[in-house]
């Protein structure tokens, strides 16, 4: 009876392992994801800023055209 009262034991022992193994993976996944959604977040923006920079230097661009064609004139 005894042997069994610790089989039992060591049964709930190692569920309660595995369960605790369970929660940590879930969490890891959980932090992982959210780097990810993190990264691609920067990585928009980044992008957004490539864009608003290129606007910048194409209308930079045409002023000076303008310009230019001002002065031809």
């Amino acid at each position: 009876k005894r042997k069994e009262k610790k089989k039992m034991q060591e049964k709930k022992r190692k569920e309660k392992k595995m369960q605790e193994k369970k929660r940590k993976e879930k969490k890891m996944q959980e932090k992982k994801r959210k780097e990810k959604k993190m990264q691609e977040k920067k990585r928009k923006e980044k992008k957004m800023q490539e864009k608003k920079r290129k606007e910048k230097k194409m209308q930079e661009k045409k002023r000076k055209e303008k310009k230019r064609k001002k002065k031809k004139k």
